[in-house]
């Protein structure tokens, strides 16, 4: 008595992964091969490579960035989008500018432009001022704004290098300016910067005396009229 013939192949599930198809099929070869059929009737499924897809690189460093040294070392130059100096930034205490927006410490006092210097010599008298008063000075810019006649130039500080920024403002007759160290130095453990604003202080007044103009102290006025009031 012949034996009954073997039920058709159920058809195949879809693959799942190329390691499991490879461990059936040998199986399903084994099967057809018993039933009578050649071995062009099965087809074991190839397995298919997975394409490899490199991570996107890492943009920046959140976690690095937001330390206070990370955020010493982006020093931010050059006038702001009003046109104006930029206020000290908090992670460098030894600045000081004329620009109100920063600490009442770092605050400074604008130099008055005399009648005598008015006009285009201002410009120059101040270059001339600070190429005989600093050391070593290197003029970063020096052009014309909408905003007055913007120099920046950096000089030798007690611990490299340190910038100054100036804006002539030639209608108004002042001159607002910002001085600060280019690297500020942290002592370990701490996360508070050093910094000595009085060296900087010295720093503008050593070029207010060489230019005889005259910087109202400002601050001592404004602590002058918050003594008249009650706490």
């Amino acid at each position: 008595m012949p034996a009954p013939p073997c039920p058709p192949p159920a058809p195949a599930a879809a693959p799942i992964l190329p390691r499991l198809l490879s461990s059936v099929a040998p199986v399903a070869l084994a099967a057809a091969l018993v039933c009578g059929a050649g071995p062009a009737a099965v087809v074991a499924p190839a397995a298919q490579a997975v394409p490899f897809v490199r991570p996107p690189p890492l943009q920046g460093k959140p976690f690095a960035s937001s330390t206070p040294y990370a955020q010493a070392q982006k020093l931010q130059l050059g006038l702001d989008k009003l046109g104006k100096i930029r206020p000290c930034p908090s992670t460098n205490p030894g600045c000081v500018s004329t620009n109100p927006l920063g600490s009442s410490g770092s605050f400074a006092s604008p130099l008055l432009i005399p009648e005598s210097s008015a006009g285009d010599k201002a410009v120059a008298s101040l270059r001339q001022a600070i190429e005989k008063t600093q050391s070593n000075v290197d003029f970063k810019v020096d052009q014309d704004t909408p905003y007055g006649h913007y120099i920046e130039a950096e000089m030798d500080g007690g611990v490299g290098r340190d910038v100054m920024e100036f804006l002539v403002k030639r209608d108004a007759g002042v001159v607002a300016y910002r001085c600060m160290a280019t690297k500020v130095t942290f002592v370990y453990p701490f996360t508070t910067a050093v910094g000595d604003s009085k060296g900087q202080k010295q720093r503008v007044a050593a070029i207010s005396q060489e230019l005889g103009w005259y910087a109202p102290d400002i601050q001592s006025s404004m602590d002058s009229d918050d003594a008249g009031y009650p706490p």
